[in-house]
């Protein structure tokens, strides 16, 4: 059995925009082109059919990629935790958290991570995955706690400034 895929509601969006994408005019493009170069006669040595099957088999397993990772997914929505009905200062999936280093090499910076499904990644927004050691370290703690974490560099304890749900 898969493992549940947690997400966001903007990430599922964003996957299920892609995938109506590849569906509704990427994938019918192709195959227009495809049945074009076919009609040309000899395939062996018609580039635009060679390469159009290429792109057709991508895009094939590209839409059967995200129709099993939306499948699996399960939408985490953190609308009450905005609101403050429910524990807002305690980091849960979906948090956007600032934290501090208390030692190490940068003593005192100040970072900002959001907790994201494994399909929503991307380092240079602060987007991490639930299933890494940060977010496996800072889940269920609380506004003001001092966590450890591994880092390459070996343990180093860090202090919860901020937590917000967007």
């Amino acid at each position: 059995m898969e493992e549940k895929n947690y997400i966001t509601p903007a990430g599922h969006e964003r996957i299920k925009s892609e995938l109506l994408q590849l569906l509704n005019l990427d994938r019918p493009e192709v195959v227009k082109v495809v049945h074009w170069a076919a009609s040309n006669g000899d395939r062996s040595e018609n580039g635009d059919y060679i390469y159009g099957k290429k792109r057709l088999r991508e895009i094939d397993r590209r839409i059967r990629f995200l129709n099993q990772r939306l499948e699996f997914a399960v939408v985490v929505d953190n609308l009450a935790r905005k609101t403050g009905d429910e524990d807002s200062d305690q980091v849960f999936f979906g948090a956007t958290v600032t934290y501090s280093n208390l030692e190490g090499v940068n003593t005192g910076l100040k970072t900002t991570i959001t907790i994201v499904g494994v399909d929503e990644v991307d380092l240079d927004k602060g987007y991490v995955s639930w299933v890494s050691p940060i977010a496996k370290a800072l889940i269920k703690a609380r506004l003001g706690d001092c966590v450890m974490i591994q880092t390459p560099t070996g343990p180093t304890e860090i202090e919860i400034l901020d937590i917000q749900y967007k």
